[in-house]
């Protein structure tokens, strides 16, 4: 059974109350519930972690290597400037995934550029709460073929 870590960046914590329009009535304990049925169903064992400090987060993903198969992150608005969590991504080699709710490429220009994403095996955006279950499905195909390796 492979284990995965979702990490939640600044300003998640508020899913269902703010900017609905954007980012949906969800929020981010319901988003997680369907991750987890999801993870459940693909038998994969799954953690979540939220965070509105970069520094909490960047310790979070050290903690992964040597317990956890693969990170699923949205990072929030640290996508767009913060090099220290893209550091730590790249530093702990462990498949990621960068995942948003939102598609950041019909969004704001400041929005469109990921720091995060070149160090990641990929980035899905736009699918709203479904964005999470798509990574969670590609996390467990990650998993899968490191086994058959």
């Amino acid at each position: 059974m492979g284990k995965v870590l979702v990490i939640n960046g600044p300003n998640l914590n508020l899913l269902g109350k703010r900017e609905i329009g954007i980012y949906g009535t969800l929020t981010l304990d319901e988003i997680n519930k369907m991750v987890s049925d999801e993870a459940e169903r693909l038998g994969l064992q799954i953690e979540f972690f939220q965070s509105n400090h970069e520094g909490e987060i960047i310790e979070r993903v050290h903690s992964a290597v040597g317990e956890l198969d693969c990170l699923i992150i949205n990072p929030g608005a640290y996508t767009h400037y913060s090099i220290a969590i893209r550091d730590a991504v790249a530093a702990v080699k462990i498949p990621t995934i960068e995942v948003h709710l939102s598609n950041i490429h019909s969004r704001e220009e400041f929005r469109h550029r990921s720091v995060i994403a070149p160090v990641c095996v990929g980035q899905i955006a736009g699918f709203g709460p479904t964005s999470y279950v798509l990574a969670v499905r590609a996390a467990g195909e990650i998993i899968k073929s490191k086994v058959q390796e």
